[in-house]
């Protein structure tokens, strides 16, 4: 696992290695991403290193969340985008590439393929029950 001295996004942030970035302050960084799923993915990333947004304190997070609705509307004027999906990868089964904290904004054009579609599951009769329960009482 790589630590806070070998990410990429860090490095990136510190001026290392190269970005295209189109949003900075004090605590958020938001780039073009260099394998874009739509021409225009950005990422908004927290400037301090954290694995994922589960380790982040609420303000840093809601620092993020303030600019993913920023940049985000920038897609339509910009790139006269349809819509756009946010995405978060939080740990390695879920997608998360890079071990820093990150949020993705996909800009969306009508005719764009680009598809997010999975096969539904289905719950056993009391399961939806059980899960919601156990759910419940993790957050206590």
């Amino acid at each position: 696992m790589p630590n806070k001295n070998d990410c990429v996004f860090c490095k990136i942030i510190n001026g290392e290695l190269p970005a295209e970035r189109v949003y900075e302050d004090e605590r958020v960084l938001s780039i073009l991403d260099i394998a874009p799923a739509n021409k225009g993915h950005l990422l908004v990333i927290p400037k301090k290193h954290y694995k994922t947004i589960i380790e982040m304190p609420e303000e840093e997070l809601f620092a993020m969340i303030s600019i993913v609705k920023k940049v985000g509307k920038s897609l339509f004027d910009a790139l006269h985008a349809d819509s756009f999906n946010v995405h978060i990868n939080t740990g390695r089964a879920a997608g998360q590439l890079v071990e820093h904290a990150h949020i993705h904004i996909i800009p969306r054009f009508k005719d764009d393929e680009l598809s997010f579609n999975y096969d539904a599951k289905k719950y056993e009769p009391m399961e939806m029950k059980n899960i919601a329960t156990r759910i419940r009482k993790a957050m206590r």
